[in-house]
């Protein structure tokens, strides 16, 4: 998908006080990537789309052929339909290379085991029956369904979607079984690793208020292309909001367990939808945001890339917004001016302190909002 990448795309300017107004969401999926990302625009948010994995298309997919060719030759006691769109793209590739009704035909003999209801109605579409629908949506109750009837003697096929599904081979082969994996829609790296690249570096350098994960095997992907990276990339997905953390949010719990055993903790939906992604995402990071009362009377508020000055927002450069977050951290002590140089990018000097500090005052129209204390540094003029 070409529109991965940068410059941000914006939010919708009708949206200034929408519950993501202020905030910087990252996009990882490839599949359905500019849904996701308007969803999260039209709720106010700024959205980065850099998908880390990309789709190899079905007709030219000869590892799915493969399998195919090999199932209607040696037909399959038992099918595992794990997703809706990955079974139905199974069948419309087979119909492409002119094995349609040969596939059908092998299924229809076949038992077949659903992962829910999405795989149930592709099944069903196709005019095949099921003996058994997961009922929690979950590979793991196939998994345990499996173990408990037993694959002893019997070759199995198991239709993929991306991820290598390791625990349903590893349980058919286990019981004694045949596995046959069947990769609908496989994963690859995208062919311009760089779009992904700049959001590591986004992601190190906390410019990024969440990333949003669909996939499991798209985050084992962010990891592996952050390379040397990938120990920042951790700690900045592991830090709280005090400390201008980026919150991981993932679709359910088998995509995040890449981050899990990696000691991340993602916030999910308790439905595995996209608009239960999405909401999930509007409602965590205002929680986030930091609210303090200056004793001038104005009421400031700081959401990602923005201040709020009496729900006013005013969008600020990544300076000027360092600068009043590492202030408001501070609860009204002052910072030396060597402080502040901490917080602002890589090679910038003193003078540039000052600059952000002037360029802080002047975005948001208020003078008094930042006192200067002589030969000590700056402040916020917060209420006591």
């Amino acid at each position: 998908m070409a529109a991965a990448q940068a410059p941000p795309r914006e939010a919708d300017s009708r949206a200034a006080h929408a519950p993501l107004t202020g905030y910087t969401v990252a996009v990882t999926a490839q599949r359905r990537a500019d849904e996701l990302a308007t969803l999260l625009e039209r709720r106010g948010a700024r959205t980065i789309v850099a998908p880390t994995l990309r789709i190899v298309p079905l007709p030219d997919d000869e590892a799915l052929r493969a399998a195919t060719v090999e199932l209607i030759r040696e037909a399959p006691d038992l099918v595992v339909a794990t997703t809706g769109i990955g079974f139905r793209g199974w069948l419309e590739a087979a119909e492409g290379w002119g094995m349609g009704e040969d596939l059908l035909r092998v299924c229809a003999k076949a038992r077949i085991l659903c992962r829910g209801p999405k795989a149930l109605g592709a099944v069903r579409a196709a005019g095949l029956t099921e003996e058994w629908t997961a009922p929690s949506e979950t590979g793991d109750e196939v998994v345990e369904y499996l173990r408990e009837r037993g694959v002893s003697g019997q070759r199995v096929a198991i239709q993929l979607h991306g991820d290598p599904a390791e625990d349903f081979i590893r349980t058919v082969r286990e019981g004694g079984g045949a596995a046959v994996p069947v990769p609908v829609y496989r994963w690859t790296l995208p062919t311009d690793i760089t779009p992904v690249q700049r959001l590591v570096d986004a992601i190190c350098a906390r410019r990024i208020d969440a990333v949003t994960f669909t996939s499991a095997p798209a985050a084992n992907a962010l990891l592996r292309i952050a390379g040397d990276q990938a120990a920042d990339l951790l700690e900045a997905l592991r830090a709280p909001a005090e400390d201008n953390g980026v919150l991981p949010v993932a679709v359910g719990p088998v995509t995040a367990s890449p981050l899990t055993r990696l000691g991340v903790d993602t916030v999910q939906p308790q439905r595995a939808r996209l608009g239960s992604l999405v909401r999930t995402v509007a409602s965590a990071l205002p929680k986030r945001s930091r609210r303090l009362q200056l004793a001038t009377g104005h009421r400031i508020e700081l959401r990602g890339h923005m201040v709020l000055l009496d729900d006013e927002p005013f969008q600020l450069p990544p300076a000027p917004m360092a600068v009043i977050r590492a202030l408001a951290s501070a609860n009204g002590r002052v910072l030396s001016r060597a402080e502040l140089l901490g917080h602002l990018p890589r090679g910038a000097d003193g003078h540039a302190v000052e600059m952000a500090v002037t360029r802080l005052r002047d975005a948001v129209r208020l003078r008094s909002c930042v006192e200067t204390v002589i030969k000590r540094g700056y402040r916020l003029n917060l209420e006591v």
